[in-house]
């Protein structure tokens, strides 16, 4: 009898990262048996971060969903029974159905998040299918799209610098980005350019992986980055370091912003950012006269109430000083713009009611709990790829929320993770080596097939294979709703498009990832002479589109474009103050006096993989940096158990005691499974907007930390 061999397949991370790390799959007997970084893929190399590893573990976890369940006990209490689909999606249509008629289909809404990235499975996998229901909108602004708001205000929907053409820098900015536990595969490049000469200065609130990698690290205080890059302009101006010529060329607003800054010296962002006056003399000298300068900013730098004015002096910087003249000059948010993803098809906004209301993801809370009036209440929720309990701000609330009697809550989950806890109905959703799919990938310019060639356990269902199901049991004849996931990929790329010349879906599954015909990265320099993809066709300083007021892009909010918020936007950069800090909120901040922040943690992909017992003992068990002065003052030592704590919630964890962070801040990483913990770090997160994009403020909230004795 012959004996089964081994044999590979490509495989594509499905995660919530900007690396989209290119894989191997070897698979026997329809098992997954190793995962390794494709060594062929010139971000990947070969590598993958401690989370991915060993992915193949997390298919075969023991505590794996493998059918569906129904609770049985109260919700929350984990207590389920296992049922057939049929059950399932009988109990799912009959509730709906009854809903709608009821209350209407705006009773029931989506939640979903980027547990999965996939153009067939992931963030926008439920779209058409709640889009032809009816249901709410969901906006969800996580994660970058304050952010996204400031950048195509600002430069339009182009990709910006490359990514790879960090490695032709002499120059870099690495702000408000943790590249050493987030964009790996990126510092690797920046590493490189760095080892032939590169200065590589971190911009960060507390010695991060990546701070203490760099030839210097500054530290703003939390949510004043704003003051610093206006300082920086200020300088760049008043010191005559512009690039004259670029600047009348290519962009719009400069003067006005001269203007602005004038009164924004070096002296005025230290009192509020607590950098030197002269180090930012320094830095803005040592950046406007670098040859080819680039910044990687982070999604960290829109989460205070300022972010988006922020984010949005930031990108003002090479525009002023010309970098982008030069290969490996310029600025990187993310490359997504310019990659040929078909949203209109994966999302179908046609099917749209006319006048269909829209609420936010970060609100979940006070959404269910009524704190936010709605007509019709939300009756029903449907969540997959997210886990809110832990991810979404004011915890409290949304597990108050999901306790509701009348909430009819259905996951899609591998694990019965914190949300799943509470619903109705638990479906067991696929995995990664499972499925097809071709995943978005934001950090670089490649497209990445992933292969379905693993044996799905039990009876677990792809997220496609789902709404299909829920499409029929409501009734749904679209043609979409029958096209397999082959067919999707075939539809939801734009394979005319000429970033797409030479690659199809065959080369794909042939070769595993073909980079997008943007250029060279070796040579590539955009924007050298403008070219902005903007109404003006320049970088606008004073925005054009400001008049329009605030926005959230489409693709975050299922394709709709009815329904923007519209508040008013400065039409240019400027400093907005965080809300909750000593010196904006000196009243809160007698009982709260510690700023937190809330990073990503570096062995958890969000909450992915904190349930893993391996993954919990690389991480750490749950923590909170704290200053020596700060823990002195507290009776707090070393590894203490404590509390973080302010009026929206506690949670508890050992304290850190350590120089890593200035007095006055303390840092708690995101992820930790509620479950497997008293609290995590988001009950204590405001859900209160930053100032565009509808982005969270996660990084703009005050703490007091206490000894549990």
């Amino acid at each position: 009898m012959a004996v089964a061999q081994s044999t590979f397949h490509h495989g594509a991370c499905p995660h919530d990262c900007p690396d989209t790390c290119s894989m191997r799959f070897e698979v026997k007997d329809g098992r997954l048996l190793s995962v390794k970084g494709n060594s062929e893929h010139p971000m990947t190399r070969g590598g993958l971060c401690v989370k991915l590893k060993d992915y193949e573990k997390r298919h075969y976890h023991k505590d794996r969903l493998l059918y569906p369940m129904l609770r049985v006990g109260p919700k929350g209490s984990g207590q389920f029974e296992r049922i057939s689909w049929q059950k399932a999606l009988d109990e799912i249509s009959g509730h709906w159905t009854k809903i709608i008629a009821e209350y209407g289909a705006e009773a029931i809404a989506p939640y979903s998040y980027l547990g999965h990235q996939g153009l067939v499975h992931g963030l926008n996998g439920g779209d058409a299918f709640f889009n032809r229901l009816g249901a709410t909108v969901m906006e969800r602004t996580f994660c970058g799209e304050g952010s996204a708001t400031a950048w195509l205000m600002t430069y339009g929907p182009t990709g910006g610098l490359d990514p790879e053409s960090f490695v032709h820098s002499n120059y870099i900015i690495i702000w408000a980005c943790n590249s050493v536990s987030t964009n790996l595969h990126h510092w690797h490049i920046i590493k490189n350019a760095q080892k032939k000469g590169a200065k590589v200065v971190v911009i960060d609130a507390y010695a991060s992986r990546t701070a203490k990698e760099a030839d210097w690290h500054v530290v703003p205080r939390p949510g004043t980055d704003g003051a610093l890059a206006m300082a920086m302009i200020h300088t760049i101006i008043e010191e005559g370091l512009i690039d004259e010529d670029y600047v009348e060329q290519y962009t719009i607003g400069a003067t006005e912003l001269a203007e602005r800054a004038k009164s924004r010296t070096p002296e005025w962002a230290e009192a509020i950012c607590g950098v030197a006056a002269e180090d930012i003399r320094k830095l803005a000298r040592e950046y406007a006269t670098a040859k080819s300068a680039s910044i990687r900013i982070g999604v960290a730098l829109e989460r205070h109430a300022g972010g988006g004015q922020t984010i949005r002096a930031v990108l003002s910087l090479p525009a002023l000083t010309g970098a982008w003249r030069h290969v490996g000059g310029g600025i990187l948010q993310m490359t997504v713009w310019e990659h040929p993803y078909n949203f209109e098809a994966i999302c179908r906004p046609d099917w749209i009611p006319e006048g269909t209301r829209v609420v936010n993801n970060l609100n979940l809370g006070r959404l269910l709990t009524g704190e936010i009036p709605l007509d019709p209440p939300i009756k029903s929720l449907m969540c997959w790829n997210s886990n809110p309990v832990t991810q979404a701000p004011e915890t409290e609330k949304v597990i108050k929320g999901l306790k509701r009697e009348d909430l009819f809550l259905v996951v899609a989950e591998h694990f019965l993770s914190d949300v799943a806890s509470f619903a109705d109905i638990v479906l067991p959703a696929a995995m990664g080596a499972e499925m097809e799919d071709i995943i978005l990938a934001w950090g670089h310019n490649y497209l990445t097939y992933n292969s379905r060639c693993a044996r799905v356990p039990g009876e677990a269902k792809s997220n496609r294979e789902i709404f299909r199901l829920l499409a029929e049991r409501m009734g749904y004849s679209e043609p979409e709703f029958q096209w397999s996931d082959s067919e999707c990929l075939e539809r939801f790329i734009d394979w005319n498009s000429p970033v797409c010349d030479g690659v199809d879906l065959d080369y794909l599954r042939s070769h595993g990832f073909a980079r997008l015909s943007v250029g060279n990265p070796d040579e590539r320099a955009p924007h050298a002479k403008g070219n902005f993809p903007t109404p003006s066709g320049k970088c606008e300083i004073k925005s054009s589109i400001a008049s329009g007021g605030d926005f959230v892009a489409p693709p975050f909010r299922q394709m709709y474009t009815e329904m923007q918020d519209g508040s008013a936007l400065d039409e240019l950069p400027d400093y907005t103050p965080p809300r909750e800090s000593f010196s904006t909120n000196p009243q809160l901040a007698e009982s709260y006096p510690l700023s937190i922040l809330s990073p990503k943690s570096h062995g958890f992909l969000n909450s992915c993989y904190a349930n893993m017992k391996m993954k919990i003992e690389g991480q750490g068990e749950q923590f909170v940096l704290i200053n020596p002065v700060d823990a002195k003052s507290r009776g707090i030592e070393q590894d203490n158990k404590v509390e973080v704590f302010n009026a929206r919630g506690k949670f508890e964890c050992i304290a850190k005691v350590t120089t890593d962070v200035n007095q006055g801040i303390v840092v708690a990483t995101n992820g930790y499974w509620r479950q497997l913990n008293t609290g995590t770090v988001n009950v204590v997160s405001s859900a209160r907007f930053s100032d565009m994009g509808h982005a969270p403020t996660f990084s703009d909230n005050l703490v007091e930390v206490g000894l549990i004795k």
